[in-house]
Order: C-alpha cells, then sequence, then structure tokens
C-alpha cells in the first residue's frame, strides 16, 4: 500500500506549513486526486486515519476531491472528460490526445488552529 508513504510525505509538508505559521492544530484537509494519479482514495483516508494519531492533525478532517481524466485530441481540438478509461477521441476516434487532468495529486487546502 504505498498510499501510506504518500500519506507520510503529505504530513511532513502539512507539519512543516503549520510550523510556519505556528499553528497548534490542522483541522481540515483537501486533496485532489486524479483517476490516473495511482493512489485510490479509500486507501488515501484509511492511510490519514491511521497516521494522524498523536500528531498535529489528530482531529483534522480529510476531504478528497476525485478528478476525473480530461483529454485533448490533437487530431481536431475536441477536449473530453473521460467516463472510461478508453483512450481515444470520442468525436474523431484518434488517439494521439493529451492529458489535461487526472493525474494529479496533491494538497489542495489546509486549514489550521493558530495560537
Amino acid at each position: 500500500m504505498h498510499e501510506l508513504s504518500l500519506i507520510a510525505n503529505l504530513f511532513e509538508i502539512m507539519e512543516q506549513k503549520a510550523k510556519q505559521k505556528k499553528a497548534k492544530k490542522i483541522t481540515y484537509v483537501k486533496l485532489k486526486v486524479g483517476v490516473l494519479s495511482g493512489a485510490v482514495p479509500e486507501l488515501l483516508e484509511t492511510a490519514f486515519d491511521i497516521y494522524k494519531k498523536d500528531t498535529i492533525a489528530d482531529q483534522a478532517k480529510l476531504e478528497i476531491e476525485k478528478v476525473p481524466l480530461k483529454i485533448r485530441c490533437k487530431e481536431c481540438g475536441t477536449e473530453t472528460i473521460k467516463s472510461d478509461l478508453v483512450l481515444n477521441c470520442g468525436k474523431c476516434r484518434s488517439t494521439d490526445l493529451e492529458n489535461l487532468e487526472g493525474t494529479e495529486l496533491y494538497l489542495e487546502k489546509m486549514e489550521l488552529e493558530i495560537e
């Protein structure tokens, strides 16, 4: 489960930011997770709940925004949000595509309780 190592890295970033702001608690965390990011949102939630115990984020609420795959056809320029993983243009059927969204995995937002 590589999600645990992703969450461990996330906690390093969060704790560093919280320390810079002199926060006593992290109360809310929002992640953006693309469908092709390689991370499973449910496993991220489980790892977050395990990892947050006895930390500055012990009572933090985690929200995960799932980002669908959005592509642009290099042939006809059509942008499409894919609900399946059939990677071709819905208009001209070309497979010459550019990923616009859906591969990201990042910290979107964090709320702190300042001293």
